[in-house]
């Protein structure tokens, strides 16, 4: 059943959640839940995209797109559920060679003519933009985190910004509240924050961290980029994400995002694994007395392979 955004007004935090092409055979079990279920979760919550990047595509960026899922299964699935699919192009060392490619224009045009539900891809790159909006003028487009915009004005110019319908902050201007709360209504609806990154609160290499992911979709030899920030050898772990200063928990969005007039949130999780991103999805958006309910329809599923 499609949502109606309009209806919701900011009372209703819209996520966006992680692995498109990855977790199909997760959110094919969980979608069902949410909307035949909906004493499940929490009322002010809802679904405004899921994004993600199949194997194999040389504009991906953020994250080596690891899913196979037949693209046509995967946008009939959010079709049927009015969700809207964004493609992660964020590739930021995109030259004008690589606009040619093959199977990321085939995905493009299949995405711009799906349905009734208007599909966009996050990105990167200004070459790729004006490339894809002259080309395939019916997708939206997201600024993509992997810029980098930790300067709170320079932020600003980006959701001015015509071409973009949302653009995604660095996560260490998240608690900037008094900051925030200067943006006009108009503004404030083209934010989405990312809400529960782990990376290193203090880091400094996150721009050549992403370039080093964007050259290995590129297929090109560079150097690999090698994080040595505390605890990165444990990779993610959703009890340090907690911690981090960045981090905005549900109630923060229920209690003070919502109320300040934000109502889009991004979650963190390709390449994570479905099971941790179950955790994500129980946390944020499902309520604390039927999250067993939820598990249970989602592990005794022999068909999903959580593990």
């Amino acid at each position: 059943m499609p949502q109606d955004r309009n209806s919701s007004g900011k009372t209703t935090a819209y996520f966006h959640l992680p692995g498109l092409f990855e977790f199909y055979e997760l959110y094919k079990r969980f979608l069902p839940l949410f909307f035949e279920h909906r004493e499940y979760f929490y009322e002010w919550c809802g679904i405004g995209s899921i994004y993600g990047a199949p194997a194999g595509c040389i504009w991906g960026g953020g994250r080596v797109g690891e899913g196979d899922q037949n693209p046509g299964e995967v946008l009939a699935l959010l079709e049927k559920y009015g969700i809207s699919a964004r493609l992660t192009f964020s590739n930021s060392l995109l030259r004008e060679e690589h606009l040619a490619d093959r199977k990321c224009n085939a995905l493009c045009a299949m995405f711009e003519k799906s349905g009734k539900t208007k599909n966009g891809v996050i990105v990167h790159s200004e070459l790729l933009l004006e490339y894809l909006k002259k080309k395939y003028p019916g997708l939206y487009f997201v600024s993509s985190t992997t810029k980098v915009l930790t300067d709170f004005d320079r932020f600003t110019e980006e959701i001015d910004r015509e071409e973009f319908r949302y653009a995604v902050p660095d996560f260490r201007l998240n608690k900037a509240l008094d900051q925030w709360d200067t943006l006009s209504e108009r503004q404030k609806a083209k934010v989405e924050f990312l809400c529960n990154e782990c990376c290193f609160y203090g880091c400094r290499d996150r721009k050549r961290c992403y370039e080093a992911v964007s050259r290995k979709n590129l297929g090109e030899d560079g150097p690999d980029h090698c994080c040595t920030a505390p605890g990165a050898g444990e990779g993610y772990r959703f009890s340090r994400a907690m911690k981090n200063p960045g981090f905005i928990g549900a109630e923060e969005i229920r209690s003070v995002y919502l109320p300040m007039g934000f109502s889009d949130f991004k979650i963190e999780g390709r390449g994570l694994g479905s099971a941790l991103v179950l955790e994500f999805l129980l946390y944020y958006m499902t309520r604390p007395e039927y999250q067993i309910h939820v598990r249970e329809e989602m592990y005794l599923d022999n068909m999903l392979d959580l593990f």
